[in-house]
């Protein structure tokens, strides 16, 4: 049996009742390079390297984390004798993505209860699928704009020729960077992502955020304002990969915002790095707070989860920082990037 399991594509889990592995077929080993001695007793997180495998009370299956996690959703029903089939996102330690479709079966043996998990890697599916949604709807949308307004060039009714070119210009630079986006999220996915150091301004930095989304649709009816203790500080890091991630910080705020709310930029001098942020008086659900960083998780729908997952990639993997944020009814959320001097 353990020969014919090892020819199966998929990664084939054996789990006791305390959630330790008790058999693993060689795809989890090829796969993450471990040795067969080293994955008996191991729980899956533990043998996946997820960041939260460790954290209190008791590691894997315990953390707070673990309540939206796939496997563990799966493992419960499958000790009590039920088939179940869950969606499992892993962010590892090293900041890249897993995701998978388990199935976890019961499996009695010597009046011992065992879950029998199979892990279909999904990672191409989602993010064929979003890519798709970027360019059949985001890019799309664009375009479509881009189209409209170029369309106006030739109605002598429209608006003055110098403002429109000046419009055309703003779309055709938005939809240029919507597609540098994602070029660049894939290759930092691959590790294939290059980056420049070069010295910047933090309030220089917001101050261009602000001005490039006070023109985006989503900033309709409402205000961005930069805090008034914001400091400002020079230092070097990658310009390109932190507007990035802070103007989908942005992009998000603005998304989560009712009509007629301010978003607030500040940034600020933290223990030696630099912390940009960004706030919005709404609340993320306590429920979905654990996943927020997870690559498919989208508080606006299915297939949208990269904004947050592209924010905690770039800037842990290649700018050599950290991501948080805070989120409370009474507090509203605050998303956080620290870089390095």
């Amino acid at each position: 049996m353990p020969f014919m399991l090892d020819s199966v594509s998929d990664i084939i889990l054996v789990l006791n009742e305390h959630r330790q592995i008790v058999y693993a077929n060689r795809t989890l080993q090829e796969t993450f390079d471990l040795e067969d001695t080293r994955i008996q007793g191991l729980r899956p997180g533990e043998a996946l390297d997820c960041v939260h495998a460790y954290e209190p009370p008791g590691g894997c299956g315990t953390t707070v984390y673990c309540r939206t996690c796939g496997l563990a959703k799966a493992l419960l029903p499958s000790l009590r004798g039920q088939d179940k089939v869950e969606e499992c996102s892993i962010i590892r330690q090293d900041g890249s993505a897993l995701e998978f479709r388990v199935r976890a079966r019961p499996l009695i043996l010597d009046n011992h209860r065992y879950s029998v998990f199979s892990m279909q890697d999904i990672s191409d599916e989602k993010r064929r699928r979003a890519l798709e949604r970027i360019f059949y709807h985001d890019i799309l949308n664009s375009a479509g704009l881009l189209a409209g307004y170029a369309s106006l060039l030739d109605d002598e009714r429209a608006m003055d020729a110098d403002v429109l070119r000046g419009s055309l210009r703003e779309i055709a630079n938005r939809l240029i960077e919507e597609i540098r986006a994602q070029r660049d999220l894939t290759e930092a996915e691959a590790y294939e992502l290059n980056t420049q150091s070069s010295t910047l301004n933090s309030v220089d930095l917001l101050t261009t955020l602000k001005s490039v989304y006070e023109g985006h649709m989503i900033a309709e009816g409402r205000r961005i304002v930069i805090a008034a203790d914001a400091q400002s500080i020079d230092f070097s890091t990658d310009e390109t990969l932190l507007r990035r991630v802070v103007g989908n910080m942005l992009k998000n705020a603005l998304e989560s915002s009712h009509n007629g709310a301010t978003v607030t930029l500040s940034c600020a001098l933290v223990d030696g790095y630099v912390e940009l942020s960004v706030h919005n008086p709404g609340a993320i659900p306590a429920q979905e707070q654990s996943q927020v960083f997870r690559r498919s998780f989208s508080t606006k729908g299915t297939n949208r989860g990269l904004g947050t997952y592209s924010m905690k990639l770039l800037t842990e993997r290649y700018l050599q920082g950290h991501v948080g944020f805070t989120s409370t009814p009474e507090h509203g959320t605050r998303f956080f990037a620290q870089v390095p001097m």
